[in-house]
């Protein structure tokens, strides 16, 4: 009792001088105008700290790790996206920073019980079906996003991924429970996810927002490959290493025959079209060249003129006010984060699976967002989770994060059953 009390304050304070020395790197070297801004800036960040570090007392967890790292990252994040340009609170991105600590909360609550999950499996189809009829419909000609207003737009495809996640998740008995199709021994549930993957390409094409099919991809992959390997599955290499070349050489025709914009992207050369398609690449480049290790400063960044500053190229705009080092460390976080399931592994096939979902969503939206910035791979356009500005983005990742919670914290009661009257 008292370690777990003594280790629960050693991660109180360890949060607290993480963010106390960011906020006093702001204070010294900052480009503020009035020192309110940095004090405004510094109340918001220690007043959610010591908010949640009570209310995380009142969480039924078996472990807190998540917990911590999940406010340490924002908090960071709501540092990062405040300085950019100059200090001053960033109320929005703030503001979405608590949607997400609560989002993470539900994700437990919901996801705790795997039993639970897998007799409810066919409303993710559902869910997700819905989901997919208001992008054709609400979202305007072949967008992804939901205009309220001026200010506010909602992208309901990113609330497909923690769906699309549950959907792949499953359990051993589920695979073993095969029956005969011709010749052959099936799992009709798995004809039912390849069905859904592939509606989620075309829904992802027609919208003409390719640079989220990686993440579903991966996703898929992960839950594929969960499918044919769990135990006992009897899988010979040869299998596994067909199933390898089959996807990468879908990936090769789906780069051949892409439309016309991804082909541009595929083929650009950003430093002799600077002012066109590689002009947000060039940009970034440049910004982490001039950032360096340490950085110009917080405020002192000129990446901030150039759109999607703050989520689709943030890693390069941290770069060029933090320096390469802190931006690194912030990623280093999130990982940590994630894998800090192997502390407490899931306890169940079902639960594995799902965090395995939940782990290739974090990693491939972090790297096709660093790497894009970096221009090793075409520009994508998707966000850094927890850091990147964007409501729904920050919603679906911390929700995402909760699921991770809920592996740690498994809950092993039987459903209700439901009672027919008579």
């Amino acid at each position: 009792m008292y370690a777990n009390i003594f280790l629960y304050l050693i991660s109180c304070i360890f949060v607290l001088l993480t963010h106390s020395a960011m906020l006093i790197h702001v204070f010294l070297n900052g480009n503020y105008e009035s020192i309110t801004n940095v004090i405004v800036l510094a109340v918001a960040v220690i007043l959610l700290d010591i908010t949640w570090f009570i209310l995380m007392k009142m969480f039924r967890h078996r472990s807190c790790v998540i917990d911590f790292m999940l406010v340490l990252i924002l908090n960071m994040s709501v540092i990062f996206q405040s300085c950019f340009g100059g200090v001053s609170l960033s109320v929005k991105h703030y503001i979405t920073c608590i949607v997400s600590l609560v989002a993470s909360q539900v994700g437990f609550k919901l996801c705790r019980n795997h039993k639970w999950l897998q007799m409810n499996k066919k409303y993710y189809y559902i869910a997700i079906g819905v989901l997919m009829l208001i992008i054709l419909t609400l979202t305007g000609s072949r967008s992804m996003w939901i205009e309220i207003g001026s200010s506010i737009t909602i992208q309901p495809s990113e609330f497909i991924k923690p769906l699309f996640v549950l959907a792949c998740a499953t359990s051993i008995a589920e695979q073993q429970n095969k029956r005969k199709l011709a010749c052959f021994f099936v799992v009709y549930e798995n004809f039912a996810l390849y069905g859904l993957t592939a509606v989620i390409c075309l829904l992802q094409w027609w919208c003409r927002d390719l640079g989220s099919l990686p993440t579903f991809v991966g996703i898929f992959a992960v839950g594929f490959f969960a499918r044919i390997c769990y135990p006992k599955a009897k899988f010979s290499r040869k299998t596994l290493i067909q199933a390898g070349v089959i996807l990468l050489i879908v990936g090769l025709i789906a780069m051949k025959f892409a439309p016309d914009y991804v082909q541009e992207r595929l083929h650009t050369d950003i430093w002799n079209d600077k002012t066109g398609g590689g002009y947000q690449q060039s940009k970034a480049l440049i910004a982490i060249a001039e950032g360096g290790l340490f950085g110009k400063g917080a405020g002192y960044g000129e990446l901030c003129e150039v759109f999607a500053y703050d989520n689709d190229i943030v890693f390069a705009t941290i770069c060029e006010e933090w320096g390469l080092i802190f931006a690194l460390v912030s990623i280093a976080t999130i990982i940590i984060m994630i894998f800090s399931i192997c502390i407490n592994p899931p306890c169940s096939y079902y639960h594995a699976t799902m965090s395995a979902g939940v782990i290739a969503y974090f990693i491939m939206q972090m790297s096709l967002n660093i790497f894009g910035s970096c221009n090793l791979i075409p520009f994508t356009g998707v966000t850094i989770p927890f850091i990147s500005a964007g409501g729904s983005s920050m919603l679906t990742s911390g929700f995402m994060a909760g699921m991770l919670i809920a592996v740690q914290s498994p809950e092993f009661s039987e459903p209700v059953a439901r009672r027919h009257s008579l």
